[in-house]
């Protein structure tokens, strides 16, 4: 009866210790976790912050490039009527014979509108009808300032575009920094529960969900 006993509290005791050893591996995964989860939530809350910072940034300098190239496309615009209203006058002082007239008008071209205009004379338009209708149809006619100001525009789509992108990356780590803070719950869960089988459950669940969130943080682009 006695050596029953004995043995009876052996069992017992290498229960405890089993039990004990369990109970202490349990806890280790769990401030594994816990630490990890703290680790990747910091990490996604930063990047999330640094790309919303960068989508910002984005946004303001597509605003500026849209503001320059609009004003620019402006000016150059009425350089042009300016152009054409000049060469207008001095269709009417050369028709009229006036050439002291004409020879000033010919001065206020601006630098763009001034090389198209000697090419459009070189063309003979007063005896060729096939010569086109003033310089501003001729090729060799830029405005340097509507080029700058499509230019600016196209700067200002690209800036858009970054600005929006980098705004969609920062809502997926907000999205990822929300589901750390789930993971994190789970875990504060599972320390509550004294049965192994729902412990283990979500412990389990958190770990599956915390490695995919790895793979995650691995993959999205980082500022």
């Amino acid at each position: 009866m006695a050596e029953h006993s004995m043995n009876v509290e052996i069992a017992h005791k290498l229960h405890e210790k089993k039990e004990g050893r369990l109970e202490g591996r349990l806890e280790i995964l769990e401030a594994f976790l816990l630490a990890i989860v703290a680790v990747a939530t910091a990490w996604s809350g930063y990047q999330a912050a640094r790309w919303d910072g960068q989508s910002a940034a984005s946004y303001a300098q597509a605003t500026a490039y849209r503001v320059d190239g609009d004003n620019s496309i402006t000016i150059g615009g009425e350089e042009r009527l300016q152009d054409v209203s000049t060469f207008n006058t001095w269709l009417l002082a050369k028709s009229s014979g006036n050439e002291k007239m004409a020879g000033l008008l010919e001065r206020r071209f601006s630098e763009d509108y001034e090389p198209a205009f000697r090419a459009w004379l070189a063309a003979d338009p007063f005896n060729d009808p096939k010569a086109p209708p003033g310089p501003a149809f001729m090729p060799e006619y830029h405005n340097h300032l509507e080029k700058e100001g499509f230019e600016l525009r196209h700067q200002a789509t690209e800036a858009f575009e970054l600005g929006r992108t980098s705004r969609e990356i920062g809502e997926d780590y907000v999205r990822l920094t929300v589901f750390l803070a789930t993971i994190l719950f789970m875990v504060a869960i599972a320390q509550r529960f004294e049965h192994r089988l729902p412990r283990f459950g979500l412990l389990g669940i958190a770990a599956i969900g915390m490695g995919v969130t790895a793979i995650l943080l691995i993959i999205y682009p980082q500022v």
